[in-house]
């Protein structure tokens, strides 16, 4: 070998690895700013708890569903009710929540929300999230009180079809949708998950009600009477699947396929709720894991860290004010998207 040709060689080693270098610096750029916006974006949302432990969407409302989808978000990030930074947020969210809960078993105030199985079904996700967690006994037959009754209020609500609607079946005359449905199938299963019996009727049904909403090209439809496939709900509809345990259906690499057609693109701005649909996508995607998850991952968590905007006056706290529920529920969901890796709520675990 002629010792310009070593030179060369040396040369491309070096260019490799200094290729390398760069890389894993980008990387790791890429994880602090990760890191600091779950950080900036986590302090945001304690601080914006009520005094009485809820947090609350534009105008007020939907109270139930906020503490519920804030509740996530903290416990993604390790916290329990008895330890981590925000053991004490989490302790006050399962306090009014519990104190939300009706002798029929809705967790939630009728007479103050009108979507109200919105915050049923996700308080039952996050209040099941935590049940293997309580140390304490007392709090956990309570727990188990609530959930046990809130899945049989769930029950009850289901429509002839097999969805769920804004109210339950009676007080909505029969209406469904898919985003309600979800909610739902998720809050069962992590219920039963977390040992509280849930009837496998009440599943089957919305199973099938998913499939009845089905259109050829894969899309799930807005409700069982039509509307067209939406990417969004489409996306949640399969996050809720593999909730119950359909991960090797034929049915559902079809809707896969459709949710990779409208969502893969992450700047595809041609259907609604962004947001909403990335928060089942994301789930969709770190369950699949491999090169599909990180190719995602570095894309979606890339646009979240460019959207967030700091809280005038104090930059040590982010919020992400996108999206017309306001920004408690689009900053939830977003951290709950950046912390999926963290294992720590059952219902996303791999």
């Amino acid at each position: 070998m002629t010792y310009i040709a070593v030179i060369l060689r040396r040369v491309r080693w070096y260019g490799m690895v200094i290729g390398l270098l760069l890389m894993l610096g980008v990387a790791s750029a890429d994880a602090d700013s990760a890191a600091d916006a779950v950080d900036r974006g986590l302090r945001w949302l304690a601080s914006a708890q009520s005094r009485v432990g809820h947090w609350e969407a534009r105008e007020g409302r939907y109270p139930t569903a906020m503490t519920a989808l804030a509740g996530m978000a903290l416990l993604a990030e390790g916290s329990t009710t008895t330890q981590g930074p925000y053991a004490r947020n989490i302790r006050m969210a399962v306090d009014y929540l519990v104190g939300q809960s009706n002798p029929n078993g809705l967790i939630g105030d009728p007479n103050r929300d009108d979507r109200y199985t919105y915050g049923h079904g996700f308080s039952m996700l996050f209040l099941s999230q935590l049940l293997g967690e309580e140390e304490d006994l007392a709090r956990r037959e309570q727990l188990v009180d609530v959930l046990t009754r809130a899945v049989m209020f769930t029950g009850r609500a289901q429509t002839d079809d097999g969805g769920w609607g804004y109210l339950s079946a009676k007080d909505g005359n029969g209406f469904d949708e898919g985003s309600t449905t979800v909610t739902q199938v998720q809050g069962l299963r992590g219920c039963r998950n977390a040992g509280v019996d849930v009837p496998r009727e009440i599943i089957d049904k919305a199973i099938a009600y998913i499939h009845k909403c089905t259109s050829r090209d894969g899309g799930v439809q807005y409700s069982s009477k039509g509307g067209g496939g939406r990417p969004a709900i489409t996306a949640a509809a399969v996050a809720c699947l593999f909730n119950a345990g359909e991960y090797d259906s034929d049915y559902v690499p079809r809707l896969l396929e459709y949710c990779k057609r409208n969502l893969q693109n992450i700047d595809n701005k041609s259907f609604g709720h962004w947001h909403y649909a990335h928060y089942y996508y994301a789930q969709v995607m770190y369950r699949e894991g491999g090169a599909n998850w990180d190719a995602y991952r570095d894309e979606v968590f890339q646009k979240l860290i460019n959207q967030i905007e700091a809280v005038p006056g104090d930059e040590s706290m982010g919020y992400w004010p996108q999206g017309f529920i306001g920004p408690v529920y689009t900053t939830a969901i977003n951290l709950t998207i950046l912390q999926l890796e963290n294992g720590t709520l059952p219902i996303y675990q791999r």
